[in-house]
């Protein structure tokens, strides 16, 4: 049962994920008279991308430096560690490394550490004795330590933010889907749901998966940009056998593609996960293979974008798709890492599925991305680190919309 739907509000946010939640806090922390309702058609907060990740706090190592996801990594992690101290949610600056399995990996190794310098982290060379020091079952000829990288309870962060709005005086209704939006005069809109409508002077759309839809109920001029939903498969590595990663291993990511690469991450909870893939779901809340979504599928195959990106990255794909289907593929991406895991030591986990803004020129869109109109405010694009940096992006939403001449 979602909590009571007020009839009116100053602002209505649009998905109660760590980017809702962070950008209700942001507004209400500035003014906790304003009146702010969050809605999310799922019964409970973090249903999607949120909940559904490896919970690795980024240190921002992969961006270009200056780009908003370098910056909004930065301050938002620092914000993140600063949130999880005050509200007793569970955190760890542990590190990561990324290893060079081989020498054709090392000048994209020598890259990483320069962006990595020029973004402000600490970052350290490590020669096959230091890497061994660090992780003693990974395998490489030279690895990165990036000191700045840790991992958090995203759920509970949202849980706690969640919290912290609902005190301030605000509403967070769940249970209720937004079929539709229209404007009245005098700029109000009106998002109808399935729990009856909210009249806000404002309104942020932070639906992830379903952002572009959103969008398009809005007449929100988004520039053709729609959302291709990723799916990324995990195994969780048997206890008996964690010990094989200390805190975070990942490879040199191939500059070529938006994905990091199967990796191993140990979670604020103890146990250390294996993944993920990146396949193309059928269905934009697609967790198993078996999902498909008609609907969802045909917007794939219509989308001259999503055509252009299939012809460019085929054979990328085809092996993040025979991972998928193949176990022991998936496997041998891990043993490059780690020679000592085994297939038996991985079990199934719940997948994770990604919303990834497509151009329509078939450029997948790289830094997040905003669209607004007057009383309106759309998040785009808001990938991985989305997540790390969501307090920052809260932030950043508030001040637009005290920019847009009528302040919440």
């Amino acid at each position: 049962m979602p909590g009571e739907l007020p009839r009116t509000a100053d602002l209505v946010v649009v998905g109660a994920g760590i980017v809702g939640l962070a950008v209700a806090e942001a507004v209400t922390g500035r003014d906790p008279s304003a009146t702010v309702v969050v809605v999310d058609k799922e019964n409970r907060v973090a249903a999607h991308q949120s909940g559904r990740n490896s919970g690795v706090l980024h240190s921002g190592i992969y961006y270009e430096p200056r780009s908003m996801k370098a910056l909004a990594a930065k301050a938002g992690r620092e914000a993140m560690v600063r949130f999880c101290d005050d509200h007793d949610v569970a955190y760890e600056v542990c590190g990561k490394v990324v290893v060079a399995v081989d020498t054709s990996e090392l000048a994209a190794l020598a890259a990483l550490e320069a962006r990595g310098i020029e973004n402000g982290l600490t970052v350290t060379r490590l020669d096959r004795r230091g890497l061994a020091e660090a992780e003693p079952h990974a395998d490489g000829v030279g690895a990165l330590h990036v000191a700045e990288t840790g991992i958090v309870d995203f759920v509970g962060a949202c849980r706690a933010l969640a919290g912290l709005v609902e005190e301030r005086g605000s509403s967070i209704v769940l249970g209720a889907e937004v079929t539709s939006m229209r404007t009245r005069d005098r700029g109000a809109i009106v998002v109808e749901t399935t729990w009856g409508a909210v009249t806000a002077r404002r309104v942020v759309n932070c639906g992830g998966l379903q952002s572009d839809r959103v969008a398009a109920m809005a007449s929100a001029d988004t520039s053709g940009v729609r959302i291709i939903p990723f799916r990324g498969e995990y195994f969780d590595v048997d206890p008996t056998r964690s010990y094989l990663c200390r805190n975070l291993i990942y490879p040199v990511p191939d500059p070529r593609f938006p994905f990091l690469g199967v990796h191993l991450t140990r979670s604020v909870h103890g146990g250390v996960h294996a993944g993920p893939n990146a396949v193309v779901a059928l269905a934009r809340e697609g967790y198993r293979r078996r999902d498909v979504r008609g609907r969802d599928a045909w917007e794939l195959v219509a989308n001259p974008g999503m055509r252009r990106l299939a012809r460019r990255y085929w054979r990328v794909g085809a092996g993040e798709m025979y991972r998928s289907v193949n176990h022991r593929a998936f496997l041998k991406a891990l043993q490059r890492l780690v020679p000592d895991i085994r297939l038996e030591d991985l079990h199934p986990a719940p997948a994770g599925v990604r919303a990834q803004a497509l151009e329509r020129s078939g450029e997948l869109v790289d830094d997040f991305r905003f669209a607004d109109r007057p009383g309106l405010v759309n998040v785009v694009n808001a990938p991985s680190p989305a997540a790390t940096a969501a307090l920052e992006i809260g932030r950043h939403v508030a001040e637009r919309l005290a920019n847009d001449g009528s302040a919440v």
